[in-house]
């Protein structure tokens, strides 16, 4: 046994593994027993022919063809095994050695049958239709737990993602793709459109009645403000005190005039100011001039250092934003992720179409990869085998099929037995 395992450590230019060791002990014991059991019926055929010619009687003849026809089969059989794996008793008899002589068309000739007969379009295609993937991966996905797994599993997955990429990188290339799309998509037909559905739905009221509520009040507590403008535009030749009776007025003015505003959802002001929201809006959308005015507006405003930076910050927020997420097993995001795991679990189990839509792209992506590449599978078959040499080749076939093999020369001992048996019993028959 020890003498086994030291020789599949040795044999061959390649080391044999600890699996071969023991294939190699239950070769070993398999060449045992049929060389023991050819040797057995030569001792059989010695003793027989010796009692037949000592006078022991008509069985000695029967046992001695027996014996002798044992004899042939199990040496045709050795032959024929032997020639296999290597040269009978290193004699160069053609035909013999097949396997290192033939190594390399061996290995084609099975990447060949693999392709044509395990690769072919047909075969993938049936094989994964009869599988029925979509209705394992819908019974598998809507089981809670699994739900839960797949979750965990994608929310590491998407760590791992995030961990690797560099803020920095994701930064600027989420910058410049914002930036490039802003940048080409033309935004005033879309304002136009919205300014003006927003009018017609009077959207805009709540933030006229703030504009108004404001002003009534800026222009209550700032009456100074005011008056220091109007003093400030007044000719210097004007008196002053004329000065400040044109600015209390003014300041009256505006005063009653945004607190009407303010008071009066009818006030004529707010009509005026619906009409010049719908006029522009108009303008927004059809207006070549005012189109162009709002593009520079934006490409001004998108190209100020302040925006870029607030883009660009972005990506750190929503990725804090995402990892916390991932981590918590309580956050909405995996409890939606796995909300999502159950539902699509749910769907497939249920809905027959989506199953077989599921099945058919497995299949035509096996399909699309077994045909774009069936030469790089089989070739690592053909070039596996091609790198082997000679001697490990057959020294690893036969420990895999050597032992069965020497079922044949048992069997041929034993066939060989009864066939000679009979033959010498037909003979002595026709004979007598």
């Amino acid at each position: 046994m020890a003498e086994a395992t030291r020789t599949a450590r040795t044999a061959g230019p390649g080391l044999l593994t600890e699996a071969d060791a023991d294939k190699l002990r239950g070769l070993t014991r398999m060449k045992a027993l049929a060389t023991g059991l050819l040797v057995f019926v030569a001792v059989v055929y010695a003793l027989a022919t010796w009692a037949e010619h000592a006078g022991a009687g008509a069985w000695a003849g029967y046992v001695a063809a027996a014996a002798e026809a044992g004899m042939v089969g199990a040496l045709a059989d050795w032959f024929a095994v032997t020639a296999l794996f290597r040269r009978p008793l290193g004699l160069p008899i053609p035909h013999t050695a097949i396997i290192p002589t033939k190594k390399d068309q061996l290995g084609q000739s099975l990447g060949d049958f693999v392709g044509e007969n395990f690769l072919s379009e047909d075969v993938v295609r049936h094989k994964l239709r009869s599988v029925g993937l979509g209705a394992r991966v819908g019974a598998w996905l809507s089981r809670p737990e699994t739900a839960e797994r797949v979750t965990a599993e994608l929310a590491t997955a998407l760590r791992g993602g995030l961990t690797v990429l560099r803020d920095a990188d994701v930064q600027a290339v989420l910058a410049e793709a914002i930036t490039r799309r802003a940048r080409a998509q033309e935004i005033s037909p879309a304002l136009g459109r919205l300014l003006e559905k927003t009018v017609a739905d009077g959207g805009h009221r709540r933030f006229v009645d703030l504009m108004c509520a404001q002003a009534a009040e800026w222009l209550g507590k700032h009456r100074d403000a005011v008056l220091a403008a109007v003093e400030g535009g007044a000719p210097g030749w004007t008196p002053r005190f004329v000065d400040r009776r044109v600015g209390d007025r003014v300041h009256r003015e505006l005063l009653r005039f945004a607190t009407e505003m303010r008071d009066a959802p009818d006030h004529p002001a707010r009509a005026a100011l619906d009409r010049f929201l719908t006029d522009f809006a108009a303008k927004l959308k059809d207006d070549e001039e005012t189109r162009a005015r709002v593009e520079r507006l934006k490409t001004d405003v998108i190209g100020r250092p302040e925006v870029q930076e607030l883009i660009a910050s972005a990506w750190g927020a929503l990725r804090s934003m995402i990892v916390t997420a991932a981590d918590d097993e309580r956050s909405a995001l995996r409890r939606r992720a796995s909300e999502a795991v159950l539902t699509l679990g749910a769907r497939l189990s249920s809905d027959e179409r989506l199953r077989d839509k599921l099945d058919g792209w497995a299949a035509d992506a096996a399909v699309h990869v077994v045909s774009g590449y069936r030469a790089e599978i089989t070739s690592l078959i053909t070039d596996t085998v091609a790198s082997w040499d000679a001697r490990t080749t057959s020294r690893k076939i036969e420990l895999h099929i050597g032992r069965d093999l020497q079922f044949i020369r048992l069997n041929g001992t034993v066939i060989g037995s009864l066939a000679g048996l009979v033959i010498h019993a037909v003979t002595a028959a026709v004979g007598g």
